[in-house]
């Protein structure tokens, strides 16, 4: 009886049918999460990559207007961010132009509009919070400031938490001094190229 026993246990530890299986069942959640989680960070800078992207495009779209702006304008550039983001997530954008004044030392705004619900209007007295991130200016000079905030969820919850995508660009107006908006009154002085530096965008 023992030694039938015992010619049982050997075969069974020389026995490799369904090793296979074992292994995959073993390894199959291991392999599950890390294709997982490739995925979802994959998709979170493709996120920041098309949300950087649009606000860059924005923009530029502002940068190279002649006419007055209003607050339809704004509207469309809004629902055009939407659809270069391709997200259901809240989306909020805020655009500004910001004037140096080097006899003040310190920036001014010239109008600032905002869409969505996760920014604040900017104005001359909190312009000064992100002075240290806008761009060094001749006198006089203004640059077209747009900003999105945009949330993004990961596709799977793999320990990665909800961010918020943040961007901050800035672009020179292209074919005028200065970008008017519709009711807004704004000084006309300018800077000249001619006399001082040159920003390049």
């Amino acid at each position: 009886m023992l030694n039938t026993l015992i010619l049982q246990l050997r075969r069974f530890r020389r026995n490799a049918e369904g090793a296979l299986t074992v292994e995959f069942v073993i390894l199959a959640p291991l392999l599950l999460w890390l294709f997982a989680a490739i995925y979802t960070y994959f998709d979170a800078f493709r996120q920041q990559t098309v949300n950087l992207k649009a606000a860059y495009t924005i923009s530029d779209l502002i940068s190279r207007e002649t006419a007055e702006l209003n607050e339809t304008y704004i509207d469309s550039m809004l629902e055009m961010n939407k659809l270069l983001v391709r997200s259901n997530s809240s989306l909020s954008l805020r655009v500004s132009v910001v004037r140096w004044d080097e006899d003040d030392d310190r920036y001014y705004l010239d109008w600032s509009k905002v869409r969505g619900t996760a920014l604040d209007v900017w104005t001359d007295a909190t312009i000064s919070e992100v002075e240290d991130n806008l761009p060094t200016m001749p006198d006089q000079e203004r640059v077209i400031l747009v900003e999105t905030r945009n949330e993004m969820e990961p596709a799977f919850n793999i320990g990665l938490p909800a961010m918020e995508l943040d961007n901050f660009v800035f672009t020179r107006p292209r074919f005028a001094p200065l970008v008017y908006f519709e009711g807004v009154t704004i000084s006309s002085s300018g800077h000249d190229d001619t006399v001082g530096g040159d920003l390049v965008d």
